[in-house]
Order: C-alpha cells, then sequence, then structure tokens
C-alpha cells in the first residue's frame, strides 16, 4: 500500500508517521525542496517537538515521484491551497487512487466543501476518483504523540468511506463513518470560526461560562445552517460537530483559539496571526460563513461578531456588549 500526503506540516506529518507504523509506504510531498531536505536530513519537524519522524517516510519536492503507483493520496495542505494543489497532481493521479481532504474549509468564491473541489478539478481533468472527507477533533500534536484519537471518514460512497476506515484501523487513529459528508465539512471549516469567538472572549478575560454559552451557542449557529443546506442534523452531535468545536475552542493546541485570545488582549488581527506562525484557518473560513450565512438567510450572531472585530475591526469589548444586549428568545 503506497500513500502519498500532499502537505508537510504538522497535520500532514503526523498522519503520515501514523500511518507509517502499519507498514505503509509512506510518502510525504511538499512544492518547498528546502522544507523536503529538512525533514528528510533532521527527521524532526520543528512544530512538533520531541516527536521522531520513521526513517521509513520519504519526503520529496517532486510530484510526480510523490504521486507514482499511490493508492491513496492525502490532501493536507492548507484550504485556500486546495485547487491548486490538486491541479498541479491530476496529471499523474491513476484511477485506482482514492483521495482523502485532511484540511477543513470552504472554498471562498465558490462555496463549495474540499471534497467538492477535488472532484472538480478531476472532472475538469477527465478523472472520476472518489474523494472521502476526514474530519473531527484532531490536534496533530496529539496524534504526532500516538495518544488515542477518533476521527470521521465521510462519503456519500459509503464503501468508499469504509476503505479509509480500514486504513486507519489499527493506528492510534480510531475511525468511524458517515454518509453526511457535506455536513463534516460545513462542521469542520465553521467551527473554525466560532473558535475565534471564543479565544477573543477569553482574551476579554471572560470565564468559563461565557465561554461554554458560546461554544453551545455556536454549535446551534452550525446546525442550523447544516440543516438549511441538507444536512444530517445527526452530524452536528458527533465527532465532526460538537467534538471538533469543543477541542478547538478549548484546546491549548488550537492556532483558533490562540488566535481569538490575542486579539481579546489587543493585538491586531494581522499581529495576532503573525504571532501564531502557522495557517488559521478561521481566518480562511470567515468569508465563506458569512456570505453563507447571507445565501441561506441565517442570523448567526457569533460568525457575525467575528466578522464586525476581523473585517471592520470592531472592539471586541463592544461586540460583546452588543451579543448580551440582544433581544430576548427562547433557547
Amino acid at each position: 500500500m503506497i500513500i502519498t500526503v500532499a502537505g508537510a506540516g504538522t497535520w500532514g506529518t503526523a498522519l503520515g508517521r501514523a500511518l507509517s507504523q502499519k507498514g505503509y509506504e509512506i510518502r510525504i510531498w511538499s512544492r518547498f525542496q528546502e522544507e523536503t531536505d529538512r525533514l528528510s536530513a533532521e527527521r524532526k519537524h520543528p512544530n512538533l517537538p520531541g516527536v521522531k519522524i520513521p526513517e521509513e517516510i520519504v519526503f520529496t519536492s517532486d510530484i510526480g515521484k510523490a504521486a507514482a503507483g499511490a493508492d491513496y493520496l492525502l490532501m493536507v495542505v492548507p484550504s485556500v491551497y486546495t485547487r491548486e494543489t490538486i491541479r498541479d497532481f491530476a496529471p499523474y493521479i491513476e484511477d485506482k487512487m482514492v483521495l482523502i481532504s485532511a484540511a477543513k474549509g470552504i472554498e471562498k468564491d465558490t462555496l463549495m466543501t474540499l471534497t467538492e473541489v477535488l472532484r472538480d478539478e478531476l472532472k475538469a481533468a477527465g478523472k472520476k476518483n472518489q474523494a472521502v472527507a476526514l474530519s473531527g477533533p484532531t490536534h496533530a500534536e496529539e496524534v504526532a504523540r500516538d495518544l488515542p484519537t477518533l476521527i470521521v471518514c465521510a462519503c456519500e460512497d459509503m464503501d468508499c468511506a469504509a476503505g479509509v476506515q480500514q486504513l486507519f484501523d489499527g493506528t492510534c487513529i480510531r475511525p468511524y463513518i458517515n454518509p453526511d459528508e457535506k455536513g463534516v465539512q460545513i462542521c469542520g471549516a465553521l467551527k473554525n470560526v466560532e473558535a475565534l469567538a471564543v479565544g477573543i472572549a477569553r482574551g476579554l478575560g471572560y470565564g468559563d461560562n461565557t465561554c461554554a454559552a458560546m461554544i453551545t451557542r455556536g454549535m446551534e449557529e452550525i446546525r442550523r445552517l447544516g440543516l438549511a443546506m441538507g444536512c444530517r442534523e445527526k452530524t452536528f452531535f458527533g465527532l465532526a460537530g460538537i467534538g471538533d468545536l469543543i477541542v478547538t475552542a478549548t484546546s491549548q493546541h488550537s492556532r483558533n483559539n490562540r488566535a481569538g485570545y490575542l486579539i481579546g488582549q489587543g493585538k491586531s488581527v494581522e499581529e495576532a496571526v503573525r504571532e501564531i506562525g502557522m495557517v488559521v484557518e478561521g481566518m480562511n473560513a470567515l468569508p465563506a460563513a458569512v456570505t453563507l450565512c447571507e445565501r441561506y438567510g441565517m442570523d448567526m450572531p457569533l460568525i457575525n461578531a467575528v466578522r464586525l472585530i476581523v473585517n471592520e475591526h470592531a472592539k471586541p469589548s463592544d461586540v460583546v456588549n452588543e451579543l448580551m444586549n440582544r433581544s430576548l428568545k427562547t433557547e
């Protein structure tokens, strides 16, 4: 079994490391040769301290070598680079290859989920490969240390989802399958925006009561939008829904939570993202989240609050006060 991982960040490295323990041939690709050379030589990732990368894992910046004969292609590049990356890989994708989208996001201009983006580009290239979404409460820092982690493999084709489930079986990752491919990905993208809101509240000095309320109401926002989009309600109360939102809104590993905290502490959006030093997917997902709210006529106060703070530079404390003074209603 050959598995190609597109993306040599912390998540791609952690997934590749976990799968290598089953004896699969793992190739991790990055378009930056200096990155693959360093990872190949040092066998450690700068953002995964104390984690040893097995010698068997091959790092390469050559797409042809990375993709040749592969059974699976794990897409782990930041969501905004998904289309560009699969377009580059398309000429090398063989009929047998199954694609797995392990990033979380919604394409800003098309509002496509990432598996839809993959299929769109493959169709343009005359290919019909299947794509599965991978999501859930999964911080790379813990998977890289072999800590027990549960994940969802989502695809309308449940046989295809089951194949990916078997791929991870026996690793530290316990996989479940779900046919609600769109719902799983809507959760994965929008929870990052909601986590920014919770982080901002933490940065302002608010406590557990506030944050628990924001997590709960944030999940309700995502659920209402998802149902309007035709998703399964059960998805929002599973691993990809409330599970992923809880970990993203509370964990020290969460870039979105930490970025929000810095904004709440008074840093500008640009300063916060720069200090995090890695991709903050909530910022990438915000434009699509706002557009989806408008398209489906949804009142989503927390997402709108993040929009006001990030896009219009509103004062975070003023935005929270506005939330608290909204008209009263039933839960």
